[in-house]
């Protein structure tokens, strides 16, 4: 019976041995049921690799020979890659003088235009061509040839490749004359509204006045640098207005020492050297009335927009009206007019006189014959005289001292000094010829000369002996001349003053210095 079971397993084991045999050979391909051995499988299957390898062989070298026809393309191209702009422009498949010609005639007409900045009304212009602005154009222009044409040659073809999906567009470098916008906006912000005032000081009434200044708006220089430059830069600057940034501007705080050390001065007598021959006029002492520390305190207890200052001042013992001849070794010059007429005109001369005399104008300084002698006043000690005032002999204080004004014009034109003011009488005197004379009257007509040489001259002045003598006194040069002066009548009351220079015996010139017509006396 166990005998039986095992047979009965057995004829099963075999039946399954035979099914899978079976199931085996369905699953074996058709080409190798026909394999009748194992080497002719090997055998086959190398055929087949041999096969694919080929296959594979082929399509690279095809993909070798489109690459490399690719790259033989690419580098005989002398025109830039397609897909490169510059600024915008596109300058594909063009070469450099072409893309140069385009660039120039599409952009660089910018470099006509102008920027401008504006503050509330106020505009203010920049142009380019002030500041010297370059395009780098050749710069740009290689950058884009190059794209395709730098580094191993699949890094070149790759390059041209991406250009299909990343067009590059190449930006144009930009120079400029940085010293000169510098200048430009420091002058523009010196020009805003609104400028801020700084502390400051005046004079009035023998008072000093510090002023506290105000606030101001100021140009922010670098912020507004830097809008230039990115207006350069990025080309967007044609016909543009840009707001100026600015800040409040606080003035500085109040330099009590700064302002003391300005207006101090020691007192200084007038003196005169030899040798060198020199003239040093007197300087009167200035100082504040009380301390430094005194007027600070004042200053900030209180926030006022001005501030008094009280000053003392000090006169000098000698100037230099008080320096004797010694110090003007030279005479340029007399004069001398005669009179005729009363006690009271003989007064007036003497007064008038007596206020030029000893008078010094310093080199480049305008003498002033009203400003001189004063108003006419009894107080002063004018007198009454006979004065012409339209065309009729009247009393008046002051009578005659056109006499001395005269003389003294005289005096000039021999010292060949400069003339500066200076009127005719209405009618003829009989201590001048005519076109020889200087009226004045206080509040309107006025006799002014100016020291045209380069040492001081003294006014040496006095009435004696019948007459008004005038000198003025300085130092001779070997540049002076002999000076001559003529009238010449033209008729109808009409007379033409020259002035001749001689040098060496030899006329250097004729001058005609007025025309004077005088009227009848009624």
């Amino acid at each position: 019976m166990a005998n039986q079971i095992l047979n009965v397993d057995d004829s099963k084991d075999k039946e399954k041995n035979n099914n899978s045999e079976e199931e085996s050979q369905l699953l074996i391909p058709e080409t190798e049921k026909n394999i009748s051995s194992p080497s002719e499988f090997k055998s086959k299957f190398k055929k087949g690799m041999q096969i694919s390898a080929v296959s594979i062989a082929s399509i690279i070298f095809i993909v070798v020979i489109i690459v490399s026809v690719f790259s033989i393309i690419n580098n005989k191209d002398t025109k830039i890659k397609k897909g490169v702009s510059i600024e915008g422009i596109n300058v594909s498949g063009l070469s450099k003088e072409e893309a140069k010609n385009k660039i120039q005639t599409e952009l660089l007409d910018k470099l006509d235009s102008t920027i401008y900045f504006q503050y509330g009304e106020n505009v203010y212009a920049l142009s380019l061509e002030q500041l010297d602005v370059k395009y780098l154009l050749d710069k740009s222009i290689d950058q884009a040839y190059n794209i395709g044409r730098t580094g191993s040659i699949i890094q070149r073809d790759l390059q041209v490749l991406s250009l299909k999906k990343h067009p590059q567009n190449i930006k144009i470098e930009v120079t400029y004359d940085e010293v000169t916008l510098d200048a430009c906006i420091i002058d523009i912000s010196a020009k805003l509204p609104e400028q801020v005032e700084q502390p400051s000081y005046y004079f009035e009434n023998n008072e000093l006045i510090i002023t506290s200044g105000k606030i101001g708006k100021a140009a922010l220089n670098d912020e507004t640098k830097q809008i230039v430059h990115d207006a350069l830069n990025n080309k967007n600057y044609n016909e543009m207005y840009f707001d100026i940034p600015t800040y409040d501007k606080y003035p500085d705080k109040i330099d009590v020492e700064k302002i003391h050390s300005e207006i101090y001065k020691e007192v200084q007598d007038a003196y005169y050297t030899a040798e060198p021959r020199m003239v040093y006029p007197e300087e009167t002492g200035v100082d504040f009335a009380e301390s430094i520390e005194t007027v600070k305190a004042q200053i900030e207890a209180e926030d006022k927009s001005e501030y008094e200052v009280a000053l003392k001042f000090t006169p000098a013992n000698v100037t230099v009206n008080d320096l004797g001849l010694d110090a003007f070794p030279d005479q340029l010059a007399t004069f001398s007019t005669w009179y005729i007429g009363s006690n009271n005109r003989y007064q007036n001369l003497i007064v008038s006189a007596s206020k030029i005399n000893g008078i010094v104008v310093m080199p480049g300084e305008t003498f002033s014959y009203n400003s001189t002698v004063g108003e006419r006043t009894i107080a002063a000690g004018f007198r009454e005289a006979t004065v012409f005032e339209n065309n009729q002999a009247v009393s008046g204080l002051g009578g005659g001292i056109c006499q001395v004004s005269t003389t003294l014009y005289n005096a000039v034109l021999f010292s060949n000094l400069e003339v500066v003011e200076r009127t005719n009488h209405m009618f003829l005197s009989t201590y001048f010829t005519g076109g020889r004379d200087a009226t004045v009257a206080w509040g309107s007509l006025d006799f002014k000369f100016k020291n045209n040489r380069n040492y001081p001259i003294k006014i040496v002045a006095g009435v004696e002996n019948g007459g008004v003598h005038v000198s003025i006194y300085g130092l001779k040069t070997p540049d002076d001349y002999q000076v001559e002066i003529f009238s010449n009548y033209i008729g109808s009351g009409t007379y033409q003053t020259y002035k001749r220079l001689i040098k060496d015996g030899q006329v250097v010139s004729t001058e005609l210095i007025s025309t004077d017509t005088y009227h009848g006396r009624h």
